[in-house]
């Protein structure tokens, strides 16, 4: 690999730490959002990125709405979609229809298990995450051994956006860096190919 391609990899690799970047910047005020983490790794084609969530809890705030949901500890909740995709997520601020089903802003329904949560008048979410309706169990939130579900409340995101910012501003100095490489370099080829074309 030459050096056109090595300077060409890395002005990737700084885009690509840029995007992830703004994207925890963009996200920092989003409930349940989990930091994405650039990682750059040396390979023989280059400076390569990964990109991974990290795992570290956000903050748990209260809100007092009796249907906000946050899980302390691992796990997610599972939500169906208009489109009836299931998907998990970190961010518990949902509401309940006249059904007694729980559903989040863009209308995605809690599930317990494949079948939709429902939260009768009366019953109450405890922390294990059963549905308690005058001492009887109703449902059950999934949740992995050791964590527990929080109601009223909701998880904040994990992001730091002050040391985001930083990031970015790194990520945008390294593509800069990289840049006026990759012209040095262009320039210097040019500068060859004419002397040579002289001599001949």
């Amino acid at each position: 690999m030459d050096g056109i391609a090595w300077v060409a990899g890395a002005m990737k690799a700084a885009r690509e730490r840029l995007d992830v970047a703004t994207q925890n910047v963009a996200n920092a005020s989003t409930d349940g959002y989990r930091r994405a983490v650039a990682r750059g790794l040396m390979t023989p084609g280059g400076v390569e990125i990964r990109t991974e969530r990290e795992n570290q809890q956000g903050a748990l705030r209260r809100t007092g709405r009796p249907f906000d949901l946050a899980i302390a500890g691992d796990g997610a909740f599972r939500v169906r979609d208009r489109r009836g995709d299931i998907v998990l997520t970190r961010s518990g601020a949902f509401t309940r229809d006249r059904f007694g089903h729980l559903s989040d802003d863009a209308g995605r329904i809690l599930l317990a298990g494949r079948m939709p949560l429902r939260v009768p008048d009366g019953a109450t979410i405890e922390a294990d995450g059963t549905v308690r309706n005058g001492g009887r169990t109703i449902e059950r939130i999934p949740l992995p051994p050791g964590s527990s579900v929080h109601t009223g409340m909701l998880e904040s995101s994990n992001v730091d956006a002050i040391g985001e910012m930083v990031d970015v501003l790194t990520a945008q100095r390294s593509f800069e860096t990289a840049q006026k490489v990759f012209g040095a370099i262009d320039a210097t080829r040019d500068k060859t190919s004419n002397e040579i074309a002289r001599l001949k």
